[in-house]
């Protein structure tokens, strides 16, 4: 199993189209796949494996695996927006499951690259946002639901995984115990 760190503009996948920063560019071992995605906007934790039971457990809503995420949103969101994430909010495909949302400090990490546009007349605030389950875009859907877009999104752990160790592009193997 392996953790990446991924950075911004990169595909969660191993091929692209000429020009595209893939998951190649970073990792040469074969026969691991990405369990779970990030947009290419997003960074942050991703897990690859080549076992399908593993991968399964990671991504279904069913084994309830959290996931943390650092989000930058535009503007500071009130309670009571807060309070409607925390409740579950309904989507397009349906109304998300409760999650535990909290206002938190700018995490000492990485420089984007490139740098998010600062505008002076509208602030951010950064939120962590746990999640049992992993919709398509679900992160920035929530945000843009409340009326706080996503500016930075980043997967911060996985289950008792983390990218603390890890810059943007690095990655690390992990083996895993089969005695339980």
């Amino acid at each position: 199993m392996i953790l990446f760190n991924k950075p911004f503009n990169t595909l969660t996948q191993f091929t692209g189209e000429p020009g595209d920063s893939t998951l190649a560019d970073f990792i040469q071992v074969k026969d691991v796949y990405p369990a779970g995605r990030l947009d290419k906007n997003s960074e942050g934790l991703l897990v690859l494996t080549n076992d399908g039971i593993l991968q399964a457990q990671l991504t279904r809503p069913k084994y309830k695996l959290t996931k943390i995420y650092w989000v930058q949103v535009e503007g500071i969101p009130t309670e009571k927006s807060l309070m409607q994430l925390r409740k579950g909010i309904e989507l397009n495909d349906g109304c998300t499951l409760p999650a535990d949302v909290n206002v938190i400090q700018e995490p000492d990490i990485w420089l984007k690259n490139p740098p998010i546009r600062h505008r002076r007349s509208i602030p951010t605030t950064w939120i962590a946002i746990t999640l049992k389950e992993g919709r398509n875009r679900q992160v920035r859907r929530m945000t843009a639901a409340i009326g706080h877009p996503t500016v930075r999104l980043i997967r911060y752990s996985l289950g008792d995984w983390t990218i603390e160790a890890l810059s943007p592009g690095e990655w690390v193997e992990i083996l895993l115990s089969t005695e339980q």
